[in-house]
């Protein structure tokens, strides 16, 4: 997300109000140590930035309220639809300043003379839509649905490609990462063989010190809407400034020793799987805050246990067709007690020839393989227990028997020097890219209509 207001346009109706007093005025102090005085609030006080209509002219360039309306409308499908009136208007003038810095970084980048082709951009497109899973339809469908379109998409990636073009040649060959430096982190990395691993997201949000309490509380609304069930890779996709952005936030499998200092404590105490323990509070960070989110966590040398290999017996039981509540009920109870009584998979055929169910052998099911919830349920049996009974009226109901668990050892990955060297590359570039946008902002000629 990127917060940032325009002082130029706030600032330019108090000149215009006191011409006598600018043509007496002292010679403007430019320099950094110059005071910073702001005027009296109370002149402010009937100014309504929402009342604008969401168009803006950018160095001559306009961005529309179409263009507005299709990036906020994939935010809005992210969360399902559900969002309040007060929130989507937030959300707009969220997504106009993105648009605003989208156009910057695509100007400065064509005034370097670097060119993204068509054949680049519809690469990417296709990408994102082959990795799309919609059971409803195509790529397409979804988003003419969500009121958005796919020019808007390749607007987005032709932005995202022509700023890491300009960074690969302008900024990351001023970037310097010392040999000794990549060998410190391996061997503090080396030292840390059989802790935690996470897979972490982030959604990187700069702010300068006038600007932090702002952010923090826009920072604090994306956590509600991602613990209320919006999608944390859309928001990171529209509003991250990290170089993650493009890949929804994914900062990969790290160890806390990787992470920065402000960072590493949080993570090691986020639990995945529920969006209320996994995803973080903001996190103030050098440059700006930072929202993460915990994916998976796995223990080096322990195995993961996602990837252990079970071997499972099932019970069907079929339930007669216009079987009552009260009759099912009373099935599922006989079921349910039967089953959890039975002392283990010997059992299993015998108990399911007095029940009249049949049985059926899995002896190779990865535990990431199962539906979410059979995933969670079967982490916490032990061998010989059963699941409660699940299943409906039409497909008659299940039970599963745990028979076997073979946890597989993850495979340790030594720390590359290259790969240390590129993360810590990346960090750096990315932090000079964010002081790069910065002057592009306070030089720009932003006109709201």
């Amino acid at each position: 997300m990127r917060l940032r207001t325009t002082l130029v346009a706030a600032l330019a109706g108090v000149w215009t109000m006191t011409p006598l007093a600018a043509q007496n005025a002292p010679p403007v102090d430019n320099s950094p140590d110059a005071a910073f005085v702001l005027p009296d609030a109370a002149a402010l006080a009937d100014f309504n930035p929402n009342l604008r209509k969401a168009t803006a002219i950018v160095n001559g360039e306009v961005i529309t309220d179409t263009d507005v309306e299709q990036r906020l409308n994939l935010v809005i499908a992210a969360n399902g639809g559900k969002i309040d009136p007060e929130e989507k208007t937030r959300l707009r003038l969220q997504v106009l300043r993105n648009l605003i810095d989208e156009k910057l970084e695509i100007q400065e980048a064509a005034t370097a003379d670097i060119k993204v082709t068509d054949s680049e951009i519809d690469g990417a497109y296709n990408r994102v839509a082959t990795n799309f899973k919609n059971p409803n339809g195509t790529f397409v469908d979804f988003l003419r649905q969500a009121g958005s379109s796919p020019l808007s998409i390749k607007q987005q990636i032709r932005g995202e490609l022509a700023w890491s073009k300009l960074l690969r040649r302008k900024v990351e060959p001023q970037v310097n990462v010392g040999d000794d430096e990549v060998k410190a982190v391996i061997a503090k990395l080396t030292a840390a063989k059989g802790k935690d691993e996470y897979h972490v997201g982030e959604i990187f949000l700069a702010a300068t010190p006038e600007t932090e309490t702002r952010v923090m509380t826009d920072a604090g609304r994306i956590v509600g809407q991602v613990r209320g069930g919006a999608s944390f890779v859309a928001y990171a996709r529209q509003f991250s400034e990290a170089s993650t952005a493009g890949v929804g936030g994914d900062l990969g499998w790290v160890r806390a020793e990787q992470l920065n200092d402000a960072v590493a404590p949080v993570v090691v105490k986020l639990t995945p799987g529920n969006p209320e323990t996994a995803i973080s509070d903001p996190v103030k960070v050098p440059g700006g805050v930072t929202i993460l989110a915990l994916i998976e966590k796995r223990q080096v040398l322990a195995g993961n246990p996602d990837d252990a290999i079970l071997s499972l017996k099932q019970l069907s039981l079929p339930l007669p067709p216009g079987v009552t509540q009260a009759q099912g009920e009373a099935v599922v109870a006989r079921f349910k007690a039967a089953t959890q009584d039975m002392g283990g998979c010997g059992r299993a055929e015998a108990v399911a020839k007095d029940l009249g169910a049949e049985v059926a052998i899995n002896d190779s099911i990865a535990i990431k393989d199962l539906p979410a919830p059979l995933q969670n349920l079967m982490k916490q049996l032990s061998i010989g227990q059963s699941t409660p009974p699940f299943g409906s009226a039409a497909d008659g109901l299940r039970v599963l028997v745990l028979c076997g668990r073979d946890d597989r050892p993850s495979k340790v990955v030594e720390p590359s020097f290259d790969a240390v060297y590129n993360q810590m590359n990346e960090e750096r570039v990315n932090m000079r890219a964010r002081r790069y946008l910065r002057d592009l902002r306070r030089d720009a000629i932003v006109d709201y209509r």
